[in-house]
């Protein structure tokens, strides 16, 4: 381009836009703005050779394509100047008004601050953007036209640096376009980040649909002829159009399938676009007459919008030749939002919508904000960030028939907490229409759920595993954060006042804020919870006070005993001085039950680790004996712990039944079976819950009694037996 391209380009954005304008567009203000721009970047060049202002007049052309307001296009126009020159944002908002200046500075990334990583600068920057979004959603609507020129040149960078970014789109971009509905940027991007990614498989799509294409649009032709033919006797104008897919959509369908190009069968989708929303359902009628359809392909995204306002119908119907066709069905309006979405409300607010209706549609998008407000961790956020962002949804019902949206793989804990907070921290058990079903239970579009809550009922850390939603993680990981400091202190104190009392050292002599600080803590209650973390061992706080005492070698029985009398709660079935069981956990490699000898050791970063008396790897802990810690078991009642069983037996007919049947016998939950058959013989491996070691060894008994059964033996976690069960 040279100088008279930019002002072609420029007369053609200013006609265009008075042309879809509700209001006078101040033509004065975007001609300023055009100039301004011009001459800050004048030196500037693009990493192509092009003068650096192309990029800003290519951003308010797609700004225009948009069909947005002239702030927004002046926005567009300067939205480089104050990061990339040395413009002050004070400046822009003094010569262009202060609506100009705060989309300028939403898009401006922050410079000001240091980081410690590049993923640290990124969660900030996104945050801020976020942040700016909530007060004008304009903000987004210019990244995005920066961002899709940048995808358009993206060649010119090197190639590091093109990966990152290409990434970085489809991951946090593409899907926050999805998720604000405006499908034409989100295609867009979305094949241009695979374009850059894999750029083999990207040509070869193009290639293959290329040389597909007539045979594609006569296929199209097949469908589309008896469809208009229907509704053209019928008086209903419509407009039906085929597309082939895009590629980036293509290639996931031959990822998820497994399958070849050449394999898959639904690249076009048929579209219809009628005038009203009662012939849509009407036009859904001759399709069904014409082509037989799948059922449980349908959707009815008109009767219930999609979060992002996606409103269409959708089937797919065995077409001629018995190929799949996907048929989406939607009015003129429906239409434009789907292509441009926020876009399209925040024009028709421009003209006649209020503010607040605008604003139920960012009600995901405050909550998204609020619900990662105290996320610190840039990786946690940018992870959070992409879970929200990129997902389908399903349409689940409370017990009184509210509509609740929730991404796909959304189990009862996610409903509890989208329900509200206090239900989620209380959630107990859930029934999805009428029935029980466990708490990672995968909810399905038209379920109905009812949770059922508990007073004492605390958010269980495994939650974690299965969780979808980002509000129920946040909190989740709260909860746990605050528990475990809580716990950890706790522990913390108990073992270091153990230790004081055992060396004769009097802890109103000893300045623990000054020994928390030469280890680097604020204060006395940060080292307390390093101890009770296992970060720091008691003996190194005892050489920081006094480095002539050690750990006596006899250590004081009683003192362990009597604590123990007083100590509250259980810990996962263990008794260990008042802490629950967010701090306890049981060694895999022995895995411990109730009436098994057991040692507790603190392991750094997990708390009290427990192991068997007998297990192979204590020798390796007794190294430090001040991080043990005497431990007893305190069962609660109906607790369970899985142990698992190694049989040996005659390969024989319902020799399976038998075995399970015994199991049964004992009110015993069998988790797992795994058997082999050799030699006839069999050996199976079988993992089972039980409440303590009398119960173990009645099943072990119960299973020796089985016509058939040889051997039957406990394994530890290696997978090796315990002699002594």
């Amino acid at each position: 381009m040279d100088t008279k391209d930019y002002e072609k380009t420029f007369r053609w954005i200013q006609r265009k836009l008075r042309r879809y304008s509700h209001h006078t567009v101040d033509v004065g203000l975007l001609t300023r703005a055009y100039h301004f721009a011009e001459e800050a970047h004048k030196d500037q060049l693009r990493k192509s050779g092009a003068p650096y202002f192309e990029h800003c007049l290519e951003v308010a052309k797609i700004l225009c394509d948009l069909r947005l307001d002239y702030f927004t296009i002046a926005g567009g126009l300067l939205h480089d100047v104050v990061e990339d020159t040395g413009v002050k944002i004070a400046e822009v908002e003094e010569k262009f008004g202060r609506e100009v200046a705060v989309l300028v500075d939403g898009v401006t990334k922050i410079s000001e601050l240091k980081f410690d990583s590049l993923e640290a600068r990124q969660a900030e920057n996104f945050r801020k953007m976020l942040l700016s979004m909530v007060k004008d959603i304009r903000v987004i609507l210019i990244k995005f036209a920066d961002r899709l020129h940048n995808m358009r040149t993206i060649e010119y960078l090197p190639e590091k640096k093109r990966l990152r970014i290409a990434i970085e789109t489809r991951d946090v971009y593409a899907p926050l376009a999805h998720r604000l509905g405006i499908a034409k940027v989100r295609w867009e991007l979305e094949d241009l980040a695979l374009k850059t990614l894999a750029p083999k498989t990207y040509w070869e799509l193009v290639q293959n649909i290329a040389e597909k294409r007539e045979e594609r649009e006569a296929y199209i032709r097949r469908v589309t002829t008896p469809i208009r033919k229907e509704l053209k006797q019928a008086g209903v104008i419509a407009k039906i159009t085929g597309r082939p897919k895009h590629f980036h959509s293509i290639y996931q369908k031959m990822l998820r399938q497994e399958k070849t190009f050449e394999e898959v069968y639904d690249l076009s989708a048929i579209r219809i676009v009628t005038k009203r929303v009662e012939e849509c359902y009407f036009a859904l009628g001759i399709v069904h007459s014409l082509f037989t359809p799948i059922q449980e392909r349908f959707k009815d995204y008109i009767a219930t919008p999609k979060s992002n306002m996606y409103q269409s119908l959708h089937t797919t119907v065995i077409g001629p030749g018995g190929k799949m066709v996907e048929i989406q069905i939607r009015t003129e309006d429906m239409h434009r939002t789907a292509e441009e979405g926020i876009a399209a409300h925040w024009r028709y607010k421009e003209g006649k919508q209020k503010d607040d209706e605008l604003d139920e549609h960012l009600v995901w998008l405050r909550q998204m904000i609020d619900w990662q407000y105290d996320t610190n961790d840039p990786q946690e956020f940018m992870e959070n960030l992409r879970i929200d962002l990129f997902q389908e949804e399903v349409f689940v019902f409370t017990p009184k028939g509210d509509l609740i949206k929730l991404p796909v793989g959304s189990t009862p804990v996610d409903f509890a907490f989208a329900v509200h907070t206090k239900i989620g921290m209380h959630c107990l058990g859930a029934k999805v229409n009428g029935k029980i079903v466990p708490l990672n239970h995968k909810l399905r579009s038209g379920d109905s759920i009812e949770i059922i809550t508990g007073a004492n009922q605390k958010p269980n850390p495994d939650w974690i595993k299965f969780v979808r939603t980002s509000k129920a993680r946040s909190k989740i990981k709260k909860w746990i954060k605050e528990s475990m400091l809580e716990q950890s202190q706790k522990l913390g104190e108990e073992i270091l006042h153990r230790q004081f009392k055992q060396l004769n050292i009097k802890k109103d002599e000893i300045d623990l804020k000054a020994i928390a600080q030469s280890f680097g803590f604020g204060e006395a209650a940060d080292l307390f919870s390093a101890v009770g973390r296992g970060d720091v061992s008691p003996q190194q706080i005892i050489n920081r006070i006094s480095p002539e005492k050690r750990e006596p070698e006899k250590k004081e029985e009683n003192f362990i005993k009597k604590f123990l009398n007083r100590a509250r709660g259980s810990a996962k079935g263990v008794r260990v001085q008042g802490i629950d069981n967010l701090l306890i956990h049981f060694g895999k490699c022995c895995q411990p039950v109730p009436g098994d000898r057991i040692l507790g050791f603190v392991t750094q970063g997990q708390g009290v680790v427990i192991h068997r008396a007998d297990c192979k790897n204590i020798l390796k802990h007794m190294e430090n004996p001040e991080r043990n810690i005497e431990v007893e078991w305190d069962v609660e009642q109906n607790k369970r712990f899985m142990v698992r069983l190694h049989m040996l037996g005659e390969d024989r007919k319902h020799f399976l039944r038998d075995v399970s049947e015994s199991i049964s016998q004992t009110d015993t939950n069998i988790v797992s079976v795994e058997m082999r058959a050799q030699d006839s013989l069999v050996h199976s491996n079988i993992i089972i819950e039980v409440e303590n070691l009398q119960h173990l060894t009645r099943v072990i008994n119960k299973i020796s009694k089985v016509n058939g059964v040889i051997n039957v033996e406990r394994l530890d976690g290696a997978g090796e037996p315990v002699t002594d069960h």
